[in-house]
C-alpha cells in the first residue's frame, strides 16, 4: 500500500498549491484597480498596451504555480537530483492560460463555471505531472495521455481567448509562437526517450504563428480561429512523433493531413 501511495503527491501540498492559485484568481476578480497604459512613441511608430492588475496577477500566478510544482515534485522518491523543469512547464502554462478567459468572462454563473473548470484543470495537471516523473507508475499511461490532451486543450483555450479579447497582432503572434513551441516541446518529451526536440518545437511554433497572423484579419469567430490553429499544432506534433519512430514520410503525413483537414472543415461549418 505504501508503494502505491508514493506514486501520488501529498494531498496537503496539492491542496495548498491549488488553493493559493485559485485565491489569486479570485482576488484578481474582486479587487478593482486603475488601468495603466504603457506607451512607446518613436518616429513613425506608436505602441500602447494597457496594464492592469489582472496582467500582473497572471504572471504572478504562473510563477506561483511554477515554484509550487517544483516544491511538489522534489518530494518524489525517484526524482533524486534530476532536473524537474519538464514537470514545471505545463502547470505554469496551464495557470497562465486559464487566467486569460477568467479575466474576460462576465460576472455570475458563467464566471463561477469557468473558475470551477480551472480548478479541475489544475488538479489534473498537478497530479498527472507528478505521476509522469516515474515511468513505471501504474497510472503513467493515463497521466501521459491526460497531459497530451490537456496541452492541446490549453492551446485551443488560449487561441480562442486571444481572439475573443481582440488582441492585436503584435501580441497575438508572439503568444501563439511561445505557447505552441512549449506545448510541442513538452508533448515530444513525453515519448519516454528523454529528448528535447527544439528544432521541431521552434518550427511548429513558427508555423502556428504564421497561420495565426494570416487568419488575424479574417472574419472568424473565436472558436473557428482556435480550431484553425489547434489542428495544425496537433498534426505537426503527430508528424514529428511518427518520423522519430522512423515511419515512412508518406504514411506519417497521412494522419496529420486528415487531422488538419477535419479541424479546418469543422471551423468552416461552425460559422
Amino acid at each position: 500500500m505504501q508503494e502505491n501511495r508514493s506514486y501520488l503527491p501529498s494531498a496537503d501540498r496539492v491542496g495548498v498549491l491549488i488553493a493559493s492559485v485559485l485565491l489569486a484568481f479570485a482576488l484578481t476578480r474582486l479587487i478593482q484597480s486603475p488601468r495603466f497604459t504603457l506607451t512607446i512613441a518613436l518616429p513613425g511608430f506608436y505602441f500602447a498596451y494597457p496594464v492592469t492588475l489582472g496582467t500582473a496577477m497572471s504572471i504572478l500566478t504562473a510563477a506561483l504555480s511554477a515554484t509550487g510544482m517544483s516544491w511538489l515534485t522534489r518530494e518524489h522518491p525517484t526524482l533524486g537530483q534530476k532536473s524537474n523543469i519538464e514537470h514545471i512547464m505545463l502547470p505554469t502554462l496551464t495557470t497562465f492560460v486559464i487566467g486569460a478567459p477568467l479575466s474576460i468572462l462576465p460576472n455570475g454563473i458563467v464566471w463561477w463555471a469557468g473558475f470551477s473548470f480551472a480548478a479541475v484543470l489544475l488538479v489534473i495537471v498537478f497530479l498527472a505531472e507528478y505521476i509522469t516523473i516515474d515511468p513505471s507508475a501504474p497510472a503513467y499511461g493515463f497521466a501521459r495521455a491526460g497531459l497530451t490532451a490537456l496541452a492541446y486543450a490549453l492551446f485551443l483555450i488560449l487561441a480562442t481567448s486571444l481572439r475573443l479579447s481582440g488582441a492585436r497582432m503584435f501580441l497575438l503572434v508572439p503568444a501563439i509562437f511561445i505557447v505552441a513551441a512549449l506545448i510541442c516541446l513538452r508533448i515530444l518529451h513525453l515519448d519516454g526517450t528523454d529528448r528535447w526536440d527544439f528544432p521541431w518545437a521552434i518550427g511548429i511554433g513558427l508555423v502556428c504563428a504564421q497561420i495565426g497572423a494570416g487568419l488575424h484579419y479574417w472574419p472568424l469567430t473565436p472558436i473557428q480561429f482556435g480550431l484553425a490553429l489547434t489542428g495544425p499544432l496537433y498534426a505537426l506534433t503527430m508528424l514529428s512523433t511518427s518520423l522519430a519512430e522512423e515511419i515512412p514520410l508518406r504514411r506519417a503525413a497521412l494522419g496529420p493531413a486528415i487531422i488538419t483537414g477535419l479541424a479546418w472543415i469543422s471551423a468552416i461549418f461552425l460559422s
